[in-house]
């Protein structure tokens, strides 16, 4: 049985150099059409961003700006993630892995970022008092599992797409 040779990983050397092949315009322009959506659909609901559609009835916290400005990026770039390299069949080897956990990590950054009063299934839930009492204080928490959450399915899903594309061209 002959040995087989280990496939390129961004944690090994020669691995960056198959990932960064399959980061073309594309991807970077997503990427940053992304970011910038991700900023404004996490930003205005939550009225970190003020407007006169929302209105936070908590004063904006540091810890919401910092999920905020952290996962807006991490968002924009799993969404390129989902952008096909150039000489990528579709369906090449099955369904997309990843969605479902940058789903809930966007969901867990929504909740981090609002107003804990604001959320009308948080205060059905616990009430007034019970949101500003119990989910208020975790919504920090929260941030950081959402942001660890992305960073770790980003970069899951960037060694996935360079392992694909090194099978594609070999």
């Amino acid at each position: 049985m002959a040995a087989r040779a280990p496939t390129a990983s961004p944690l090994r050397p020669g691995g960056f150099a198959a990932l960064r092949s399959t980061l073309d315009g594309r991807f970077w322009l997503v990427a940053t059409l992304a970011t910038a959506g991700s900023l404004l659909l996490l930003g205005v609901p939550t009225a970190v961003i003020p407007n006169p559609f929302f209105i936070r009835m908590t004063p904006t916290e540091t810890f919401n700006v910092v999920v905020w400005v952290a996962s807006a990026p991490l968002i924009g770039l799993l969404i390129a993630t989902y952008v096909r390299p150039p000489g990528h069949a579709i369906g090449h080897d099955g369904g997309e892995p990843g969605a479902g956990r940058t789903t809930l990590a966007g969901v867990a950054a929504y909740l981090a970022i609002g107003c804990p009063i604001c959320n009308k299934v948080v205060v059905a839930a616990l009430g007034v008092s019970g949101a500003l009492s119990y989910f208020a204080p975790l919504q920090p928490i929260i941030g950081a599992v959402s942001v660890a959450l992305l960073g770790a399915t980003l970069a899951w899903r960037l060694r996935d797409r360079a392992r694909r594309c090194e099978r594609c061209a070999g």
